[in-house]
Order: structure tokens, then sequence, then C-alpha cells
């Protein structure tokens, strides 16, 4: 039954990408939301070696549309694929039983390499990577272990440190809050999420230590799909209502509801006094109660696999992004953020990149 809906959806995507042109740069966005078209240009350098134009697939639970995870997601590959050369396309907006016909559709249509930006893809992408061996998969977020699982070897996992990220977030809401309770909002609970959640309530609570006040985290709260945004919504205003004035998230569409609830609530208060910390774009200005953000160049780490399968050594392996290598960074701060408090953070972020933050 699987293999019939994969056939379905090839066929529908193949239709998609034909009415789109083909062979043009742009690749086909389908899901629930229908088909759209997406970047990549192969005129650029890399991507066409020896006659062959190379094809980079995203398949994506949330929309790529969503102001968060799914955007900053897919413009990676969009970033990418223009400087490689790379013709593109993603799927976005599937549900989860849906992943490994969405995977399978696109490996039918001889995409070289499969994106999936997300833990909770791995069943999936495992599955499909030992029935398509000449393909590459890569698993944003995967775990360290999974290459070793691929039967084929064809599986590489792109693992920014989830450690550092929540440090990154946690260090800001640490000096920003007011009544010593953060708050920190979650899609699914997985490894990654909970690595993220744990860096946030440790440097917070070191971070008030370090200042002279009491800082708490609320208990995580999970929505269970990244695409509720009614569900953001709902936490945000219970979290408030518990105290919390600084909030962080990795859960895509769910934060973009979250930081809704906070907006409105600053407004019928009159001032901003409840935040939000963004990731993992610089999304600042995009709410008002956006303070700053924790950045993650994800270009960088799909890129290195592009070269890789361009050169025939893709897979089997798991890269790092950490601070140190430039993969993390520190968005812009807000206003709302005092100077001298900006200056705190920015020495707290100078001993996260020396390794002497927490020693």
């Amino acid at each position: 039954m699987k293999k019939v809906l994969a056939l379905i959806l090839t066929l529908a995507l193949a239709l998609s990408l034909a009415a789109c042109g083909g062979g043009n740069s742009g690749g086909s966005s389908t899901g629930t939301g229908g088909a759209a078209p997406s970047g990549g240009d192969s005129g650029n350098a890399g991507g066409d070696s020896g006659g062959k134009t190379y094809k980079v697939a995203m398949i994506c639970d949330s929309s790529i549309s969503d102001g968060g995870w799914g955007m900053a997601c897919y413009n990676a590959m969009i970033d990418a694929a223009e400087k490689y050369g790379w013709e593109t396309a993603v799927s976005d907006s599937i549900a989860q039983s849906a992943y490994y016909d969405n995977i399978v559709s696109f490996c039918d249509l001889g995409y070289d390499l499969i994106y999936a930006p997300g833990n909770q893809y791995t069943d999936a992408i495992l599955q499909a990577a030992e029935e398509y061996p000449d393909i590459a998969f890569a698993l944003l977020n995967g775990g360290a272990d999974t290459p070793d699982k691929a039967a084929n070897k064809n599986v590489t996992s792109l693992l920014p440190d989830s450690q550092q990220v929540g440090w990154i977030a946690g260090i800001l809401a640490g000096l920003m809050t007011e009544t010593g309770k953060v708050a920190f909002i979650g899609g699914m609970e997985i490894d990654t999420t909970k690595g993220k959640y744990a860096g946030f309530v440790e440097s917070a609570e070191y971070i008030g230590q370090q200042e002279g006040k009491t800082v708490e985290a609320l208990d995580i709260v999970y929505s269970g799909d990244f695409s509720a945004s009614d569900k953001g919504i709902e936490f945000a205003k219970a979290m408030m209502d518990q105290g919390a004035d600084v909030f962080f998230g990795d859960a895509s569409a769910v934060d973009s509801g979250a930081r809704q609830a906070i907006d409105e609530a600053n407004a019928a208060s009159g001032s901003v006094k409840v935040y939000d910390i963004a990731q993992p774009g610089d999304f600042l200005g995009q709410n008002e109660c956006i303070i700053g953000s924790q950045v993650t160049d994800n270009s960088g780490l799909v890129g290195l696999c592009m070269e890789a399968v361009e050169a025939g050594t893709f897979g089997g392996e798991t890269i790092y992004g950490t601070m140190q290598n430039g993969v993390l960074s520190v968005g812009k701060l807000s206003d709302l953020v005092p100077s001298e408090v900006q200056d705190k953070y920015n020495s707290y972020i100078d001993q996260v990149m020396d390794g002497t933050f927490m020693q």
C-alpha cells in the first residue's frame, strides 16, 4: 500500500515539475498546501560536474513560510543550492504518516540528495536509505549514531550543538527576566529538543546566580505537532499566567503562535514586558516581543553534503555545528535590551566561544 501511495505521489510530483518547466533551476513544492516553485540556480559554480546537474529535495512537516524552523531550514537548502548550482524541490506541511511516501517519491524522480530537517524523520529516512542505496540522505538534527544504522552507509547526520543552542538563548533569558521565570516550548519530544532545553535551563539558572537573582525555568511543554500555532497561543498564555516573562522554543509554527499571544498580552498591558528569543534564523523585527535570536547556518552543513555527493564520498558520518566553526551564532539584539545588558550578554557569549562558560 505504501508503494502505491508513493507511486501516486511520484506522478503528482512529476506533473508538478513538468508544469514548472521541469529542467529549469526551480523545483516543486508539494504537500497539503499544493505546488509552488522553489529556488536554485543551475548556472552557478558546482552542481554541473561532468554534464550532470544535481538535485536536492527537502521534506518538512511544518510550512516553509512559518516564520521559524521550516522557513530557516528551507532557506538553508536554497542558499546551498545557489552556491553549488543544484536544482531544488520541497514537500512541506506533510503529516508524519506521509514522511516515507514523500521521500520515496523524490527518490523515484531521481533526486541525488534528500534533506530532512529533524530527528523525527529518522525511521523514514533509514527505511528509504536501505531501499535506495545510490541516493544520499541528510538528516538535520539526526542522532550521532544514525549514520551507523544505515545499511548502505548513505546517511549523514547534521548536528548543531544542542547545548550551545540552549546556552545562547538561556544567557539572554537569564539576563532579561524580571519575574525570575523563563519558559521553553517544544514541538516533539526528541533528543535535540531535550538537549536545547537542558542547555537553556542550565545557562539561565547560572546567569541568575552570577547576576544575584534566582532564575527558574518552567517545565517544558510539547505540542506534538510543529504546525499547531494554536497550541503555541495556548501554551504561552498558560506560562505567562505562571509568571514567565522570557520565552524560547523549538517548535516552528507553534513558536509563531506563542509570539502572537505574547504580543497581544504586551499590547493589552500597554508595554513590552514579556519577551521571546527566536531561532534558528535572525528574526528580530518579525514580532515586537523578539529581543534576539539564536542563529544556525544550516546552509553550510547542507553545502558540505552537496560537496560530498559530487565527490562520491557522502555518507556514514555526523557533521557537527558549533559556535567555534561558525555554524552557530547570535543574531541582532533589540533596543529593548539595555546597552549594559547587551555588553554582559556579549561577554558571556565570548566565554562560550573560548570554552570558559560555566567553568
